[in-house]
């Protein structure tokens, strides 16, 4: 007889995912160009401590990165097929049922509406079926996607250093448990 709950060890990190206005994806190399429209944007960086994001030498080196993670999701508009940002899922833990989603950005014509909730609701929800914690890792300068995380629910557990090309970074660590997703706050 088949377990209800899926094995802990086997967590989809790329899993296609739909919701009302979105989908994600995999992330895939013919992505790329589609991917630096939204990427290429200074604004979209203006905030997160590596601006050379939105310069191509250094979107590349995320860009590969990204995909050799075998975390990263395109986010798609579900309307008009056309890529709008990138998520992924990083750091999964199998004894501690948990995991982590960031490296997280959306084109700025999605700001401030529901796209960034909708995208997390469905991370979130496909993470629960495995994790019990879900965390996020916010460099502590970028106020926004601060925001966008307390708009979440999620709670500021602790702030530390982590290290982001080569340099220590002070980042809060936000967390979601999975009590919360599953009553809905």
């Amino acid at each position: 007889m088949q377990s209800a709950e899926p094995a802990a060890t086997q967590f989809d990190m790329q899993p296609l995912l739909r919701g009302p206005t979105l989908w994600l994806r995999p992330l895939q190399a013919s992505d790329q160009e589609a991917l630096w429209e939204v990427a290429g944007d200074p604004m979209v960086w203006e905030l997160h401590p590596d601006k050379t994001r939105s310069e191509r030498d250094g979107y590349l080196r995320f860009f590969r990165s990204s995909l050799e993670s075998g975390g990263a999701l395109a986010v798609l508009d579900a309307a008009s097929g056309n890529i709008i940002g990138s998520s992924r899922f990083y750091d999964w833990d199998p004894a501690r049922r948990e995991v982590a989603i960031g490296f997280t950005f959306l084109a700025r014509q999605v700001w401030g509406g529901s796209t960034n909730r909708e995208m997390k609701g469905l991370m979130l929800a496909h993470a629960m079926r495995w994790a019990d914690h879900v965390w996020f890792h916010v460099a502590a300068m970028n106020l926004r996607s601060r925001r966008a995380m307390e708009k979440l629910g999620a709670q500021a557990v602790f702030e530390g250093p982590r290290p982001l090309n080569g340099e220590l970074i002070d980042f809060v660590y936000y967390r979601i448990d999975a009590s919360q997703v599953r009553s809905g706050g």
